[in-house]
């Protein structure tokens, strides 16, 4: 098995939009070790979802709800989240200025 540290996804989704930030390929695992949510703009909230095997979003999924991030500012979060095969990471941000990066592990 072989593993491969890197930038597992990095987006600036539109204002209330539920986003794909990271998919785990198929006949692979991961593991999610940082996720940094920076704010370019006006103090807002961000969700932070983890769908098992590409299942359609619903309440139990989420990890992060409408957490407050101030203006102009970033969160660092140590998550070490583990990761199946087709795996989804899903962001939304209640404005269009925000950045998401998660950083982590593939292990094939």
């Amino acid at each position: 098995m072989a593993t491969s540290y890197k930038v597992l996804g990095q987006v600036a989704p539109a204002a209330t939009t539920n986003t794909d930030l990271y998919t785990v390929p198929s006949a692979t695992q991961a593991v999610a070790s940082t996720l940094v949510i920076c704010n370019r703009g006006a103090t807002t909230t961000v969700r932070v979802a983890v769908r098992p095997n590409g299942s359609s979003l619903v309440n139990q999924h989420y990890i992060v709800y409408d957490y407050p991030i101030n203006a102009n500012d970033s969160v660092f979060l140590t998550i070490g989240i583990a990761l199946g095969d087709l795996d989804y990471v899903s962001v939304y941000a209640g404005t269009a200025d925000v950045s998401f990066s998660l950083f982590g592990s593939e292990i094939v």
